[in-house]
C-alpha cells in the first residue's frame, strides 16, 4: 500500500450523486467511529453542480458521514492505476443521531416499518442499464458481435465487481445503441441498494481506466430506448418463507402480494417523482420504449410499470423463491435509498389499506380499448418531472413518507433542475444530463 492512497467515504444525494471525502488508507480504522465532517447544504447541491435557491439549510449546521464497515469495496488497481476504495455512509448528527434527511436511514426506516406491520423483510436486486459512448454505428442489440467489442471493458468490469463484492451475475449488450447490463445478485434490505450504487461507481471506474465514461443517464437519445434501473423484489417472513407466492392465485402472486402491488400502483405518480426523477426521464416512460409503458400490473409483459417475472422450472426450480416484482419505472438518476423505500412505503400502504387486487394484465397495454384499459385499471404515467413533483405534493400519504424537512429539501433541488433546464430542449437535456449521470 502507499502511503498516499486514498479511501473514500460516500453518500448518495438526493440527486443519485456519490460525493464524500477521502482521507488516508493508512488511517481509515481511525475513521470509522466518528466518520468525517459533512455540511447540510451539501444536500441542496444539483446534478447539474448548482446550489438549489431557496433550500431549507442554508449555511448553518454540522453533521458526520459515518461510514458503515459492512459496505467497505475496494477495486484493485494495474500498473499506472491507483485502487478504488469506498465505504457507504449513513449521514448522521454530530452526536452520531440519525439526520432525518440521510437515504440510507429513509431506507432502513421503511424496512422497519414493514417487518413490525407484516413480519417480513425485502430481498432486492437492481438491474442497470448503462452506455458507453463509442464512433460509428452500434452492433445489432442482445449480440454476440456487441458483446465481442466491449472487451476488454467487459471482463475487466465483470472481474471488479466480483473484487467489490457486488456479485455481478450477467453482462450483455442491451437494445439501445452501444448500452449494456449487469444484473446483479439480490441482496437483503440496505445491501440491495449499497450494491446499487457501489456498482454504478465501479463500472464508472473500469471505463475510466479503460479511456472511456460510463453513462447511467435515463435518456441519451430522444430517438432511442432509455437506461432503465429495474428494481427486483421479494419478501421473507420470519422462518423464511416466500410470503409473495401462492399457487393458488394467477401468476402465483399471493394476496399479500396482489395488495402490496396495488399500493404501488395506486402511489404510482408520485413514486415517479423519487423513482425517475430528472427533467429526461418521463419521456423514457412511454408506450413501446422498452420501460414503463402504462400504469398496470402484468404477467411476462415489460409495458408494465409493474411486472411479475416468470417462475422457471425447466431446471427443476419450484417456484416459492421465484416469485417478485419488477419495479421498471426507476433509473439512474433516482437515489436508490429513496426509490427503494418509497416503493417499500406504498407497497404498506396497500397492504394496510387492503387494496382490492389489482387486475393482472398479459396484454400490450397500448392495445386496449378505452374501455379495456379502464377495466384492467391500466392508467398513465406523469408526463414531466413538474407533474411528478405536483403528484408527490398532493399525495398524502407519500408526504408522510419523506417528512417536512426531506420533502421541502428534496421538491426544492428537483424545482431548481427544472428552472436550469427550462430553456434547454429535449435533446440539449438529454445532453447535459448524459454528461451528469
Amino acid at each position: 500500500m502507499s502511503a498516499a492512497e486514498l479511501s473514500a467515504l460516500v453518500t448518495c444525494d438526493l440527486g443519485g450523486i456519490v460525493r464524500g471525502r477521502s482521507v488516508f488508507t493508512a488511517e481509515l480504522s481511525e475513521h470509522l467511529a466518528a466518520g468525517v465532517g459533512w455540511v447540510p447544504a451539501n444536500h441542496a447541491l444539483t446534478p447539474l453542480g448548482g446550489l438549489a435557491e431557496p433550500n431549507p439549510f442554508g449555511s448553518v449546521g454540522d453533521l458526520r458521514l459515518l461510514p458503515d464497515q459492512s459496505t467497505h469495496a475496494t477495486v484493485g488497481a494495474g500498473p499506472g492505476e491507483t485502487p478504488l476504495e469506498l465505504l457507504l455512509c449513513d449521514i448522521v448528527e454530530t452526536d452520531g443521531t440519525p439526520w432525518e434527511c440521510c437515504p440510507r436511514s429513509f431506507l432502513a426506516g421503511a424496512l422497519e416499518d414493514l417487518r413490525a406491520a407484516t413480519g417480513t423483510s425485502v430481498l432486492t436486486s437492481f438491474e442497470q442499464e448503462f452506455q458507453l459512448p463509442a464512433e460509428g454505428p452500434s452492433a445489432p442489440a442482445f449480440s454476440l458481435e456487441a458483446g465481442r467489442l466491449a472487451e476488454p471493458f467487459a471482463s475487466g468490469v465483470m472481474g471488479a465487481l466480483v473484487e467489490a463484492g457486488v456479485e455481478p451475475e450477467r453482462f450483455f449488450a442491451e437494445y439501445a445503441p452501444h448500452q449494456f447490463e449487469i444484473p446483479v445478485a439480490p441482496a437483503s434490505g440496505i445491501a440491495g441498494a449499497d450494491r446499487a450504487v457501489i456498482m454504478r461507481e465501479v463500472v464508472r471506474e473500469v471505463a475510466r481506466r479503460h479511456g472511456t465514461r460510463a453513462s447511467f443517464v435515463p435518456l441519451r437519445d430522444p430517438a432511442a430506448a432509455g437506461n432503465g434501473l429495474h428494481i427486483h423484489l421479494s419478501l421473507r417472513d420470519e422462518d423464511g418463507g416466500e410470503p409473495l407466492h401462492d399457487a393458488t392465485h394467477p401468476a402465483e402472486l399471493s394476496r399479500l402480494g396482489l395488495r402490496f402491488a396495488a399500493g404501488i400502483l395506486h402511489h404510482a405518480p408520485a413514486l415517479c417523482a423519487l423513482c425517475a426523477p430528472s427533467p429526461v426521464s418521463a419521456a423514457r416512460l412511454a408506450p413501446h420504449r422498452w420501460s414503463a409503458g402504462a400504469r398496470c400490473l402484468a404477467w411476462r409483459n415489460r409495458e408494465a410499470l409493474l411486472r411479475i417475472p416468470p417462475v422457471l422450472s425447466l431446471d427443476g426450480s419450484e417456484a416459492p423463491g421465484q416469485v417478485r416484482l419488477e419495479y421498471r419505472g426507476a433509473d439512474g438518476a433516482a437515489n436508490p435509498y429513496l426509490a427503494l423505500g418509497a416503493i417499500i412505503r406504498a407497497g404498506l400502504e396497500g397492504i394496510r389499506a387492503e387494496l382490492p387486487d389489482p387486475p393482472i394484465l398479459q396484454v400490450d397495454p397500448a392495445t386496449l380499448t378505452a374501455a379495456e384499459a379502464e377495466r384492467f385499471g391500466v392508467g398513465g404515467l406523469p408526463r414531466s418531472l413538474g407533474e411528478a413533483l405536483e403528484a408527490l405534493e398532493h399525495d398524502e400519504a407519500a408526504r408522510g413518507w419523506l417528512g417536512p424537512l426531506l420533502l421541502e429539501a428534496y421538491l426544492s433541488l428537483k424545482r431548481a433542475e427544472l428552472t436550469e433546464t427550462a430553456e434547454l430542449s429535449l435533446e440539449e437535456a438529454c445532453a447535459v444530463y448524459g454528461a451528469v449521470y
